[in-house]
């Protein structure tokens, strides 16, 4: 085992559960690789303080350029807003420095090529910060499809649906101003990545984006609160997604079908700890979906708890994410999503926000 200087860009949400999780996944995973928390970025001295003391950094910077460029920082997690990302990201890959980057990859598809091309030009390790598509339940349903045991795909349905906008009177905020903080840039990279994980490439949309609340006190919306995108993907299965920040009712609405000719699978992350599947053989009489809970014979389960049923929750996802970051430093090989992985989402979603202006079928492969 050895130590790896950890240095992070951003202090709040993510900035708190990625510094969690590097504390954490050592002894969760017994990685061979332990992280050393070396220094945290915001965007004060006061608050780069505060979430040195609270989460436990030798070090606090309001300067990222500073804690990119120490020599005792050597692996960067940036979760710090997308308009940062590419200027963080191909600074640390100057340097030679692994990078995980919160989704999604920059704030535009120019964002996310330039990014690409950095991360392939250094060779070094690059992830972007997909923590859903890590719980043990959605981790299995790739074993499954991938084992052939749904056969072959014939549908894909999915959504990520939540209500923290649903209220027309809820105030105005940082996001509900730019398209990158609007439905489309914030919660459907994290389904979009899903739909790529357990189905492969989108190869065209047409899609529907609408903004449905043009005001709210405060101030003018200008981004989307929800969108419907068709799509067709290359294996030739025909599929469906929807994402609202509107849908009254839903917290955590990460949610697939998926038909196969010989089953399906259906899961929500409101009962992230449960996987749905439909075995199409047996008499017609006792066929039904069955409810499968995660225990220590599911992907990266039994590190948590040895008891079936017992559950992972969202920060355990980070951990999960921060053992294969890791893993990827340590092993020099890659971790899907690379930077490449993430920069196919931002295609996907340019395509449907140009087929929403055009009101057409419109091709992946033209962004």
């Amino acid at each position: 085992m050895s130590e790896i200087g950890i240095g992070i860009v951003g202090g709040g949400y993510m900035g708190k559960a990625h510094s969690v999780a590097m504390s954490a996944v050592g002894a969760v995973f017994n990685t061979a690789l332990r992280p050393r928390l070396e220094m945290i970025c915001a965007s004060s001295k006061e608050s780069a303080e505060r979430y040195r003391q609270a989460y436990g950094f030798r070090r606090a910077t309001d300067d990222w350029r500073e804690l990119v460029k120490d020599p005792a920082v050597e692996a960067i997690i940036i979760a710090s807003p997308q308009s940062t990302h590419r200027q963080i990201a191909e600074a640390a890959l100057e340097l030679g420095k692994p990078v995980l980057c919160e989704k999604p990859l920059g704030a535009s598809i120019e964002d996310g090529r330039a990014m690409v091309a950095a991360a392939e030009a250094s060779g070094v390790t690059n992830m972007v910060g997909f923590n859903y598509v890590r719980t043990p339940a959605t981790q299995f349903a790739r074993q499954l499809i991938a084992n052939g045991e749904i056969g072959e795909i014939t549908w894909f349905r999915g959504e990520h649906t939540e209500d923290f906008y649903a209220d027309p009177q809820a105030p105005a905020t940082w996001r509900t101003t730019g398209m990158a903080n609007g439905t489309i840039g914030d919660l459907a990279p994290h389904i979009v990545n899903g739909a790529l994980a357990l189905n492969g490439p989108i190869a065209e949309v047409m899609a529907e984006v609408e903004t449905v609340h043009h005001t709210r006190p405060g101030g003018t919306v200008t981004n989307d609160d929800h969108a419907q995108i068709m799509c067709r993907f290359e294996n030739g299965t025909m599929g469906n997604i929807y994402v609202s920040r509107i849908a009254t009712g839903r917290k955590m609405g990460y949610a697939y079908e998926i038909s196969g000719t010989k089953g399906a699978i259906r899961f929500d992350q409101e009962d992230q700890n449960a996987l749905w599947l439909y075995r199409h053989d047996g008499p017609e009489a006792t066929r039904g979906f069955t409810k499968i809970l995660t225990g220590p014979t599911h992907p990266d389960y039994e590190p948590f708890c040895q008891g079936p049923g017992h559950g992972t929750g969202y920060q355990d996802q980070i951990i999960i994410e921060a053992k294969d970051f890791l893993q990827a430093i340590h092993s020099g090989q890659e971790m899907w999503p690379t930077f490449r992985d993430g920069h196919e989402i931002n295609r996907v979603l340019a395509a449907s926000l140009a087929s929403s202006e055009r009101r057409q079928w419109t091709k992946v492969d033209d962004f």
